[in-house]
């Protein structure tokens, strides 16, 4: 076969471009030893779940974080399409620009976020009750026994 045929990916399973990422962050104590977790499911029926563990912050930048992390992980594997589900209404009528994002320490994460969504093309946002966001918060509580456990 001649190199760059038209078929060379012809029996290459198509690459997943959309994805739905429950996210969550949490801390104990606000601020303090805090988490976050997404769980990604791509269009294909694959899961990813990402977790990690943030020594000291707020809720609020915790949840943050897990939506960094979904939307970087989205962007670095050619994602166009991703639905956000989160149980943060801050963060999710902050994301569709129905509230202002005033806190300060929320700012840069907020103008992060906004970026990497350009970057992805389509991106919309849903808040869902805490029992709908289950694999994500049980990704952020494992992040944080996790460093518990190691201390």
């Amino acid at each position: 076969m001649a190199q760059g045929s038209l078929f060379d990916d012809v029996d290459a399973p198509a690459r997943p471009r959309s994805a739905t990422a429950n996210i969550d962050g949490g801390s104990r104590g606000n601020p303090g030893p805090a988490a976050y977790g997404a769980y990604i499911q791509l269009d294909n029926g694959d899961v990813v779940q990402l977790k990690g563990f943030i020594p000291h912050c707020t809720n609020n930048v915790a949840e943050y974080n897990g939506l960094l992390h979904a939307l970087r992980w989205a962007v670095e594997h050619g994602l166009t399409t991703l639905h956000i589900r989160a149980d943060s209404e801050l963060l999710v009528k902050q994301m569709k620009g129905v509230y202002r994002v005033k806190n300060p320490g929320l700012q840069p994460l907020f103008e992060e976020a906004k970026s990497l969504v350009r970057q992805l093309g389509r991106v919309t946002f849903e808040h869902v009750r805490r029992e709908y966001n289950k694999d994500a918060d049980r990704l952020c509580n494992e992040a944080m026994d996790e460093a518990a456990a190691q201390s």
